[in-house]
Order: structure tokens, then C-alpha cells, then sequence
């Protein structure tokens, strides 16, 4: 069964949010667009309570994008983002999400980070996505999103990692770091992923 898998398309990921993505927006219409060829359309969620560990304010004397060790895992503190219950929070206002059967919440836990979909920084407890895929009889697994070289690309490897043939839709999907972009979509392929743009479904 042919699935997408939306990550984080959250107005705090989009262009004047609180973690900017730039040029995020522009994957709306691509993702609006192939909605229909997909069986089944699921998505991931940020959401974080306000104290959560991985924002730098609530560390005293530390600053954004600092590099910590938290609960024993190298941890990146990030400005203040998709706070539960906040505008910040919910999907951006584009996106048709008519098609979405779920939505896998992450980063709830405020002593652990979640980018995957699937599981948290250490592994140790499951969003209950894969489980539902299989349920569902997912096999073939197609990801968009924000940003590409974190939440997407966590949430794909652990695609890959539980078995599922992985592939990200590269027009879909925008990277925090463009520079970063090239390295990760290597990993991705030496890791047994694919790429395509979405043309190409």
C-alpha cells in the first residue's frame, strides 16, 4: 500500500515562524497536489509542552542552536516551537488535510527530544506509527515535510530501520540547513532509501 507520510508541516516551521524554514511554504502545493495518489495519507506532529528541555530558554545562560547533553544525548536547543495548544502549533492553513487518517504526536516528553515520527531521540518509547502502518498494511512509505535534514530524515531512516521501503519526495521536502541537504540525501541512499521528486510517482 502506497503511503505519504506529511512531517511537521507547522506554521512555526514556515517563513516568519518560530523555527523558520525558509522557503518551507512552497512545499504546500506540491503536497496539495499529489495527495490523491496516495492509499493511505498520515502526519506527524510537534508538539512540545512550553518546558521542555529542548528549548534553550529553559536552560539559564544558554543560547539558541547550542549544543547540550541532555538525559545522556547530544541535544540542540532550539527557540521555543509548536507549544501544544498554540497557533504555532497547528498545520499550516494550506495544506488540505481532508486526506490525513492520523496524526502521530512527538515531543511531548519534556526531558526528550522526538524528531522521527517513529520513536524519540533514544529509542525508547514508540509514537505507535509503525504499528499502525502495519495494521494498515503499509508497505511502501513516501515522506515530505519539514525540515528535510532533521524530522523527515529521522522519521525515514526509522521507516527503514523498522522495514518499510522509505523514499523522500525531494520537491516536498525543505531542509533547515541547505548545506547540510547533500550529505543527508547520501545517508538516506547508503541506507537503502530512495529519492525521488514527485513527478516521478
Amino acid at each position: 500500500m502506497k503511503t505519504l507520510i506529511i512531517v511537521d508541516v507547522q506554521i512555526d516551521f514556515m517563513p516568519g515562524g518560530a523555527l523558520e524554514v525558509i522557503g518551507g511554504d512552497r512545499i504546500i502545493p506540491v503536497i496539495n497536489k499529489i495527495l490523491p495518489q496516495f492509499d493511505l495519507v498520515v502526519a506527524t506532529q510537534d508538539w512540545h509542552p512550553g518546558n521542555h528541555k529542548s528549548f534553550a530558554v529553559n536552560h539559564s545562560g544558554k543560547k539558541e542552536f547550542e549544543i547540550i547533553e541532555l538525559n545522556g544525548l547530544e541535544q540542540k536547543l532550539w527557540p521555543p516551537h509548536c507549544v501544544q495548544e498554540t497557533k504555532g502549533a497547528d498545520f499550516h492553513p494550506d495544506l488540505k488535510t481532508g486526506r490525513i487518517e492520523a496524526i502521530f504526536r512527538k515531543g511531548m516528553d519534556p526531558e526528550i527530544d522526538s524528531y522521527s515520527g517513529f520513536y524519540d531521540n533514544g529509542h525508547k518509547k514508540s509514537t505507535g506509527l509503525s504499528g499502525y502502518l502495519r495494521e494498515k498494511g503499509a508497505t511502501e512509505l513516501y515522506f515530505c515535510g519539514l525540515a528535510a535534514d532533521i524530522c523527515v530524515y529521522f522519521s525515514l531512516l526509522d521507516a527503514l530501520k523498522e522495514g518499510f521501503s522509505a523514499t523522500l519526495i525531494e520537491d516536498a521536502a525543505v531542509p533547515l540547513i541547505p548545506e547540510e541537504f547533500g550529505r543527508i540525501k547520501d545517508d538516506i541512499q547508503q541506507k537503502g532509501g530512495k529519492i525521488i521528486f514527485s513527478e516521478e510517482l
